[in-house]
């Protein structure tokens, strides 16, 4: 529904619009308020806030129309003027004109010009509308996602992408903040998310600066996925760097208890689906992988303690020669059958 205001020093207006609209106000296409000068308008404006069309007369007492035009910006940005006066009057008009005005009618009033004057006034607020709302949601885009990625999600390669699923070779890596869970019930909301998100920016870090793409966070957990040449190699790189950084972060008081940040990791490298993963119906979907290694990847890391970085033997196998690590031992892991032999990453 279209709300309109009426600004007329003349007291039968009211009625006449009402009589001729009464269709549009009846089936809550237009609705209508009305103000006798300028002065009038402005405050029916504070009152009403979401006025989409001022008709407005150019002579009246109080406040002219003229002068509310240069005040109208004040009361509301959108909000367009289309003003009413008599044919001999043009100098005034052409002065609205300039002051802003969207467009004019002259009377003696031809409603049905007018109607049709006011549906063109209309779309265009909605359109504004539209494209500030359009600016508004690509700001706070912008504040959370780099430029590249924006670049490329307005590129025929995405909208192709949208649809493809394919299998890859890449590695996973959950990084978990250990007994987190005890700080949120000591501490208020504000400083439990303050602390979250500094650790968060300090893992998701170097997961950047080895090529990697954070996949999603999972409470106080990070899902992170490493594709292409060496993903193996970059995986455990920022994994080893990801916990030396916590481990500088000092101690963090809630309540009088200490809390010293810690991470359990897993990591696991082998063939994953890759692909938009969700509900149509919700029109929520990820891109996002999933598959056998990545489930792997997320029990390692439920098995692992405060501080380690625990693979498998066939990881392992892949990584010792660039990496120190340490046998752990065989543990069972849910959906294995099997037991699986862990190792720990050291250095």
């Amino acid at each position: 529904m279209a709300k309109i205001l009426v600004v007329d020093d003349e007291a039968d207006l009211e009625l006449l619009v009402k009589q001729k609209f009464r269709r549009k106000i009846r089936e809550n296409i237009y609705e209508f308020v009305f103000a006798n000068n300028g002065e009038d308008a402005l405050q029916k404006l504070q009152d009403h806030p979401d006025v989409d069309v001022m008709l407005s007369d150019i002579n009246m007492p109080v406040m002219d129309g003229l002068t509310l035009l240069n005040r109208l910006a004040e009361s509301n940005a959108i909000l367009k003027a289309v003003m009413v006066s008599a044919y001999g009057d043009m100098q005034n008009i052409r002065t609205a004109m300039n002051r802003g005005a969207f467009d004019f009618v002259c009377k003696p009033v031809d409603f049905e010009d007018l109607d049709v004057t006011i549906e063109k006034t209309i779309q265009h607020v909605v359109q504004t509308r539209a494209t500030l709302a359009a600016i508004k949601e690509n700001n706070i885009l912008k504040m959370y996602v780099d430029e590249n990625v924006l670049n490329f999600m307005t590129s025929k390669e995405y909208e192709k992408s949208l649809l493809e699923n394919e299998t890859v070779q890449a590695t996973v890596m959950f990084i978990d903040i250990c007994g987190f869970t005890a700080i949120t019930e000591n501490a208020p909301a504000d400083q439990v998310v303050t602390i979250i998100n500094k650790l968060f920016d300090l893992i998701v870090k170097e997961v950047i600066a080895q090529n990697g793409h954070v996949d999603k966070f999972m409470g106080d957990a990070v899902m992170a996925v490493f594709r292409g040449k060496f993903h193996l190699d970059r995986a455990i790189d920022a994994a080893l760097a990801a916990r030396e950084h916590i481990k500088d972060v000092e101690g963090l008081t809630a309540n009088d208890k200490v809390f010293k940040p810690e991470v359990s990791i897993g990591i696991n490298s082998g063939e994953m689906i890759s692909g938009n993963i969700g509900s149509a119906s919700l029109k929520r979907l990820d891109y996002t992988v999933i598959g056998d290694a990545v489930n792997l990847a997320q029990r390692l890391q439920s098995t692992a303690k405060a501080g380690q970085i625990i693979i498998t033997a066939d990881v392992y196998e892949m990584a010792k020669e660039s990496f120190k690590c340490e046998k752990i031992g065989e543990v069972s892991l849910k959906n294995k059958a099997k037991p699986v032999m862990i190792y720990e990453v050291v250095e």
